[in-house]
């Protein structure tokens, strides 16, 4: 009993997934000690690329940007998909067309520091499942049951990474409240 107690995994979808991303990080091209922004050199970091691109930053505000950039990682949108999409036609339309140039070197610039934010932290999880059949494999064994609690704050890339961790066995149980419902502004959403 306590060594089947000692393998349960419990945590956000973030610690968890840094864990797993630590563990096979050679496996998407990053080191096992990567950094892990947070909000503020996210914001920083679009700053720099916005001054470097000799961009208007009352058109692009770095905050914005940043939120923008976000937003298209939490639904799986990586910079090259992003602009061929109605997010960068909108983009156009607003009369910001760099954002998807500034998302990709964003991407960019992390990688080569060695860093992930915390939607990477999703992103890249998905993009490991995604690409590695084996390791995904290797998860499903490991978590054969799932519980997801606060469901309804959960967002697009943290319910795919779900469906593929219990797809072929179905074992998850959520738990969530649509009355509750708090992070529609980080992509979550009820449906």
């Amino acid at each position: 009993r306590q060594e089947r107690a000692q393998r349960l995994q419990m945590g956000t979808f973030h610690s968890v997934f840094a864990r797993i991303l630590r563990a096979e990080a050679d496996r998407i091209g990053f080191n096992s000690n990567f950094t892990i922004y947070d909000q503020s050199d996210s914001r920083s970091l679009v700053k720099n690329i916005i001054k470097e691109m000799q961009l208007d930053d009352k058109v692009y505000k770095p905050a914005s940007v940043a939120d923008r950039i976000s937003m298209a990682k939490n639904h799986l949108l990586m910079p090259q998909a992003y602009e061929t999409s109605s997010w960068a036609a909108d983009d156009v339309q607003k009369k910001r067309p760099q954002v998807a140039h500034i998302y990709n070197r964003y991407m960019e610039r992390c990688r080569q520091a060695n860093a992930m934010d915390f939607d990477d932290l999703l992103v890249q999880t998905y993009l490991l499942f995604h690409q590695h059949e084996d390791i995904r494999q290797k998860y499903i064994e490991r978590f054969s049951y799932v519980l997801v609690d606060e469901y309804q704050d959960t967002n697009y890339a943290q319910q795919e990474i779900v469906l593929q961790l219990t797809q072929e066995h179905g074992r998850v149980c959520v738990v969530g409240d649509d009355a509750q419902s708090i992070y529609s502004f980080r992509g979550a959403n009820i449906d």
